[in-house]
C-alpha cells in the first residue's frame, strides 16, 4: 500500500514540478528582457545628457569664435532645436541629431584650425578639449547601448526567450548607428574669410 501511495505521489509530482520549473525557467526570462529593456533605457538617457552636454559646448564655442561665422543665427537657431529633440528622441532621432550636431562641431573646429589667433585662444582650445571629452564619453555610451541592444535582440529572436519576448510585447530595440565621417570635408557653409 505504502508502494502504491508513493507511485502516486511520484505521478503527481513529477508534472507539477516539471510545469513549477518551466514557469520557473519563464519568469527568469522575462525578468532578463526587462533588466536589457531597462539598461536600454538607462543607457539611452546617459547619451541624450552627453548630447545635450556637447551641443550647449558647441553653443559656447560659437560664442568664442563669434564674428568669424556667418550665419550664426541660424547655427544658434539649429542647436536650440537640436536641444529641444534631445529627451524625446530615440535611437533613430538620436542618430540623426548626432549627426548635425556633429556637423557644426566639425565646422566650427576647421574655422578654428584656419585661424592661428583663433586656435591659440585659451577659451577656444578649452572648449574644443571639452567637446573631444564629451565626444569619448557619447562613443563609449553608444558601444555599452549597442552591446545591450545586442543581447535584447538575440533574446527576442531565440527560443524560448522570443516566446516570452512576444507575451510580453517587446519588440526588438534600434541600435544607435552614430556615422563618422572621416573621409568627409567638413561643411564650412556660414563660416566667413577675414
Amino acid at each position: 500500500m505504502n508502494d502504491l501511495n508513493l507511485n502516486t505521489l511520484l505521478l503527481i509530482a513529477a508534472p507539477v514540478l516539471f510545469i513549477g520549473a518551466i514557469a520557473l525557467y519563464f519568469a527568469y526570462l522575462y525578468n532578463r528582457l526587462f533588466r536589457y529593456r531597462n539598461a536600454a533605457d538607462a543607457n539611452l538617457g546617459q547619451i541624450r545628457v552627453a548630447l545635450k552636454k556637447r551641443l550647449d559646448m558647441i553653443e559656447e564655442l560659437l560664442g568664442a569664435v563669434k564674428g568669424y561665422i556667418q550665419h550664426e543665427r541660424r547655427i544658434f537657431e539649429s542647436l536650440a532645436s537640436l536641444r529641444a529633440k534631445i529627451f524625446d528622441a530615440g535611437a533613430d532621432e538620436l542618430n540623426e541629431i548626432d549627426r548635425e550636431s556633429r556637423s557644426i562641431t566639425v565646422s566650427i573646429m576647421a574655422l578654428a584650425e584656419a585661424y592661428p589667433d583663433l586656435k591659440a585662444n585659451e577659451t577656444v582650445k578649452k572648449l574644443m578639449d571639452a567637446i573631444i571629452s564629451v565626444e569619448e564619453e557619447i562613443a563609449r555610451h553608444r558601444y555599452t547601448y549597442n552591446n545591450i541592444v545586442q543581447t535584447f535582440n538575440t533574446m527576442n529572436d531565440t527560443i524560448p526567450s522570443n516566446l516570452v519576448a512576444n507575451i510580453a510585447g517587446h519588440e526588438k530595440l534600434d541600435y544607435l548607428q552614430f556615422e563618422e565621417d572621416v573621409d568627409a570635408r567638413p561643411d564650412v557653409t556660414g563660416i566667413s574669410q577675414h
